[in-house]
């Protein structure tokens, strides 16, 4: 078997375990399943050893499937790294980038840094995934996320962007017959909340940081979309806890009012992620450039702390 068949078996073998199926690392290929399967039976039998185990529902790598998943793909990196050096694509990223994005924030403010990005690269065209979960980078076959909140696995990259400021805000209706002097107040609203990161409890420091206040509320209506609850506390149904960058223009024209300016939830942090490599193709590289260069003049983004 020559070295470039070597390669292409290698290089079925880390789409299979990226896409997480057969099927889907054929499409990714342009080919068939069935080719995709009998390259991964040519690798196993030059090998000597199972590398996946099968099942009707999912695919698991073995102890041996790990340790190649490993070597191959870094020998994928190094070709496409010796391939870009040498053909000059350093100058110019070309190829596809899959980025994964919080749904609202990815809808909304982030837009306007991925068409420059694209507008200024001509060759690179991005798949641009709404999704509020932290990324799995191998199940959903991605290159890099910006993720908003905290960022829990420590297998990969994490560089913090931004901070997001969230502010408690209500429509005008619903508290212009209410005297509201104590922030402890609020508990007497109804509420609308965002179930990712607030449900039944509500959370404020003061803008000096140097107090807390808790209170519980029974929210009225509770939703995993940030448009959904802006919407809802914009009809007046109840006040919410918002990013900053929503509620921007409904502040300037009086749609809704920040209740006690001086209490805010904690802020959230803006993450980009992506896996450890030992190398990043050059559309990668300029696109964490930009979203660094975007992210702190983004309208109600504060640039991270230092």
């Amino acid at each position: 078997m020559s070295a470039v068949d070597r390669m292409e078996l290698m290089q079925t073998f880390v789409r299979i375990v990226d896409s997480g199926s057969l099927s889907a690392a054929a499409a990714h290929l342009g080919t068939t399943q069935p080719t995709v399967s009998r390259r991964l039976r040519s690798l196993e039998n030059l090998l000597g050893v199972e590398l996946l185990l099968r099942s009707t529902h999912a695919l698991k790598l073995t102890d041996d499937g790990e340790q190649c998943y490993g070597h191959a793909r870094r020998l994928m990196e190094g070709w496409a790294a010796l391939e870009e050096e040498i053909k000059g694509a350093g100058a110019e990223p070309v190829g596809r980038l899959r980025v994964k994005v919080p749904h609202a924030f990815g809808q909304d403010q982030l837009v306007g840094p991925l068409v420059s990005y694209l507008k200024r690269y001509s060759q690179v065209s991005v798949d641009w995934i709404l999704n509020d979960r932290p990324p799995d980078f191998i199940t959903e076959n991605i290159d890099c996320a910006i993720h908003v909140g905290p960022v829990t696995g420590p297998s990969h990259v994490a560089v913090l962007l931004a901070e997001i400021p969230r502010i408690v805000v209500a429509a005008p209706e619903l508290v212009d017959h209410t005297k509201l002097t104590r922030v402890g107040q609020l508990a007497d609203l109804p509420w609308v909340a965002l179930s990712t990161f607030y449900m039944h409890e509500i959370a404020l420091q003061s803008t000096d940081v140097k107090s807390t206040v808790r209170f519980p509320v029974s929210p009225r209506m509770s939703s995993d979309s940030l448009f959904a609850i802006h919407r809802a506390a914009l009809d007046g149904l109840g006040a919410a806890i918002v990013s900053s960058w929503i509620a921007d223009d409904d502040l300037k024209n009086g749609r809704l009012v920040n209740l006690f300016p001086e209490w805010q939830a904690p802020s959230l942090p803006v993450y980009l992620v992506y896996p450890y490599a030992s190398y990043y193709p050059v559309r990668m590289q300029k696109f964490f450039e930009a979203m660094r260069d975007f992210m702190p003049g983004l309208v109600g983004v504060r640039p991270r702390n230092r």
